[in-house]
Formats: structure tokens, sequence, C-alpha cells
């Protein structure tokens, strides 16, 4: 291979190296020898190091039982892993990957005695998931060949790797690391060296969200998730998310992502997540976290239930085509108002207060329904202060059906699935602005690493920029805070009518 420090084109990686045998170090050893790479794994613990040898070689033997492998094909993968007993056993490698205890000043030694033993031309690369590669980089001599390479747990089954580019690396580096992600076949984004990375960084829209809204009062964990899934086609909403991830880890990177952004309150989390930490509730790892998972426990629902008869009219509050269809097609009958009945709205950005003001309908018998996502399985209600619980549970029985669920919420502007969308899209929009990734490469980066039903782009495109800046803007407005500020990457593409992914 040629010298990265001189940016010529490098070829393609046939001998890998990858420092650290736990989880990641084994994900990562696996891939690379299923990508026909031969592999040497080495780890400071030699038992610790066989015993990653032969977790991969059960692994890979178990995917023939499953019939997801032929069987020649695992053993010639599994010939191409070596133990190392040494660091000095490393010297034949063109790249090597550390895996290690996320500690800068460990990590800054493992690369320091890397220089000593692998020639000039070998890259290095970090795993790390949050520290800075420059940090890591500025112990070594040979900076030039020195990137980022982060690979998402279980590395085998996720197929997004983040190709981190530090200020020193060279274009010839970061090339041959996207070529050797494809060899292992995963999908390189390359993103800058910044707080979080991507993946980390963009991850923390829906999950602060989420717990603002929790932190107001607005909606328990049960219906945020909920309303999450089944009206925005996540797999997942933010609090179960966090149980899987752990408290313990998700915690700690949010407050370090928000630190490393200037306290941006666009990424600030709330004490409630802190309290869960700090009470040792990580989440599915420690039994309890947002949820119970002890044997026999179960969630409350997020259904609403009510014994109340179902309304048979309603009146809207103003017109609007959209909300009438929805609400004859549950089988209301839309009248005049007799100042009486239940006064329907179905607000964009704006909590039920702000749109009775807005409309002057009686915010007593003003009940507001979610209409931007889907709403054949659930629809999300919500009241404002002092309204007539009689008149809006007539309205959720009447919405009720078998395969529809009605949420009911407290006053809110944006409800829950307006907020938690508009703030994935708003901090997409702010990762493309500050050139920290590609708009394409955003979306795609969140839809693998996250597994979201859309990346920040799409989803905003999906719901309308138009719609997204309307929302933030008004949350901005009845909020007075930051956190809903538009970008402008966002502003300027929903009020030109272009796409958010044009470029600059």
């Amino acid at each position: 291979m040629n010298s990265p420090e001189k940016g010529e084109s490098l070829s393609a990686v046939t001998v890998l190296g990858v420092v650290g045998a736990g989880a990641m170090g084994q994900g990562i050893a696996q891939v690379a020898v299923t990508g026909g790479i031969r592999t040497l794994l080495y780890d400071v613990s030699s038992e610790a190091a066989e015993a990653g040898a032969a977790t991969i070689a059960s692994r890979l033997r178990r995917l023939v039982e499953k019939n997801k492998m032929e069987s020649a094909e695992a053993e010639a993968a599994i010939a191409r892993l070596s133990v190392a007993g040494a660091l000095e056993d490393l010297t034949p490698c063109e790249a090597v990957v550390e895996a290690i205890v996320e500690n800068i000043d460990v990590k800054r030694r493992v690369f320091r005695d890397l220089e000593a033993v692998v020639s000039p031309a070998c890259l290095l690369a970090s795993n790390t998931s949050s520290i800075p590669i420059a940090s890591i980089a500025s112990a070594c001599e040979h900076r030039g060949r020195i990137a980022g390479l982060h690979f998402f747990n279980p590395v085998p089954l996720m197929r997004l790797v983040e190709v981190i580019r530090p200020v020193e690396a060279t274009d010839a580096t970061i090339a041959t690391l996207i070529a050797l992600g494809r060899q292992m076949g995963r999908t390189p984004v390359e993103v800058k060296d910044s707080p979080g990375f991507l993946v980390n960084m963009g991850g923390r829209a829906m999950t602060t969200e989420g717990i603002r809204i929790l932190h107001e009062s607005v909606a328990t964990p049960e219906q945020v998730d909920a309303v999450m899934r089944d009206c925005y086609g996540f797999r997942m909403g933010p609090f179960e998310l966090m149980d899987l991830t752990g408290i313990d880890v998700n915690y700690p990177v949010s407050v370090f992502v928000w630190e490393g952004y200037g306290n941006d309150p666009r990424i600030t989390t709330y004490p409630e997540h802190r309290a869960l930490l700090d009470a040792g509730l990580y989440g599915r790892k420690s039994g309890r976290g947002w949820f119970d998972y002890a044997e026999g426990a179960q969630k409350p629902s997020p259904d609403f239930v009510t014994d109340a008869a179902p309304a048979k009219t309603v009146a809207l509050a103003e017109p609007n085509p959209v909300l009438e269809s929805f609400v004859v097609a549950a089988g209301l009958t839309v009248v005049p108002d007799d100042g009486t009945i239940a006064l329907l709205a179905a607000p964009v950005g704006l909590d039920a207060t702000s749109t009775a003001l807005r409309t002057g309908a009686d915010s007593r018998r003003l009940v507001c329904l979610d209409l931007i996502g889907r709403t054949d399985r659930r629809v999300v209600v919500m009241t404002a202060p002092g309204a007539d619980h009689g008149l809006r549970d007539a309205v959720a029985a009447a919405l009720t059906s078998e395969t529809r669920a009605v949420t009911v919420i407290k006053d809110s502007p944006g409800f829950i699935g307006q907020r938690v969308t508009a703030a994935i899209c708003n901090l997409g929009c702010s990762i493309a602005e500050t050139g920290l990734a590609a708009p394409e490469d955003i979306d795609m980066a969140l839809e693998l690493g996250l597994n979201y039903p859309a990346g920040p782009m799409r989803l905003g495109e999906q719901v309308g920029a138009g719609t997204m800046l309307t929302i933030l803007t008004a949350l901005q407005s009845l909020t007075g805070e930051d956190r809903y500020r538009p970008t402008m990457w966002l502003s300027r593409r929903a009020r030109l009518g272009l796409p958010l992914k044009t470029a600059a």
C-alpha cells in the first residue's frame, strides 16, 4: 500500500487488525472475515482474544445451521481469522481498527503503540462512538492516516458504518476506509469529526423531545411511544428506544453532545432523564427504566377508554375540508353550532388554547384532533384547560373503533407527533446546514443506524416542508424557546418551495 500521508489512492485492504475482543471488536472481526479479509484479533487479555475468536466461529456455524450461510463459506471465513498474541503481531496489517474502552488516554496509548509496530502505510481507525478522532490522533506522529470507523451494535446486523474525517486525515485515508466498509458489507457514510458524529447527534431530537413532552406532563411515555409507532411508523418510540440502548448510555451521550455543541437548546435533555440514571434504572438491562420489565409487569395502556355515549353530531370551529371528511368517515355528522355540541379543530403547531383564541371558539367545547400523521390506527385528542370533558369523551368514543384507538393528552402546541417529527426534521436540517454530512447521507444514516422509517429530510418532505416550518414557528412563538427555532436551511427551502435536500 502507498503512504496515506502523501494522499495517493490506496489499494483494497487484505489484512486487517482489530484491537479489542469485546462485543464490538468481535462484530467488526466477523464482518471483516465474511467480507474476505484476513483478520488478526488482538486483546490485552489473550484469553479474551481466544474466547472472542471462538465466539465468532460459533456464530458463523450457527448461521449455517439456520441456512443463512453455506458451510464452505463459513469455514473459509473462520480460516481467515487469527488471534494476535502480541501487538507486534499486527505488523503485517494494512489497516487496524481499535474497539476498546471509551477512555481517551487509553486510546491514545494504544495508537502510539500501534504506530511503533505497523508500517507507515497502515491506516489506523477508531470505533469510538463519541471521542473526537483528532483528540486521539494528536498523540500520533502520522496523523494523516488516522480516522474514525464507527460501527453500530450488533455489527453483523447493523449495516451502517460512519467514516469520520478529522481535519488532518488525507483524502486517500478516507477513500480507503469507505472502500473497507463496503468490503465488510456495510454502508459507509462520511461524517466530519464532531461531538457524537452523525447518528448520535441526529438521534438526540426524538428522545429529548419525547422527554420534554413528559416533562410538561402533556403525555405519558406509553402515549408518546404509541403515537410515534401508530401515527408515524416508527418501530420504537423514544422511551422504548432509550430503554433498549440503556439510560447509562444515552444520558451521558446526550450531555456530551449537548455540551459539545455549546449547550444548544435543540438537543438539551431534562431532569427526568438524569433521575433514572441516578436511580440506576437503566432500562431493559436493569429490569426497569422508563418502563418496568419485571416478569408479569404491564405497561399502562396508551388508549383512552370511556363509558361516555359516542357523540352523534359536531360542529367545526372553522372550515376544514380534511377534518370534516375525517369525522364524517368516522360516523359523525357535521352541523352548524348550536352552542351545546363539541367544536372540532385540527391545529398545526398550535395548542387548543391558541386555537380557541384564534378562531373565537368556545374553549370549553373545543376538541382538537391531530391529523398530520396517520389516523387509521390512532388519533390524538387534546383540549384546553377548563374544557368540558364530557364533550371530549363523547368525541373520543365516537372516534374509537375496533381498528383505531384514541389517545387523549393535555394541551400542547403541536400535540405529540407534530412536535417530535418537527424536532427530528429541524435537527437534520441543522446537520446539513453545518456540513456535518451530506443530506442524502443524513437520511440514510438515521434510517440504517436508528431504524427510523424515514430520515429527517425525507420525513420533512412526507409531512411537508412548509408544514414543518409552520409547526416550528408556532412552537417557538408559544414557548418563547430557541429549542424550536427553525434552521435557515429549513426556512429557506420551505419558503422557496424547494426539496429539503436541495444543495446550498
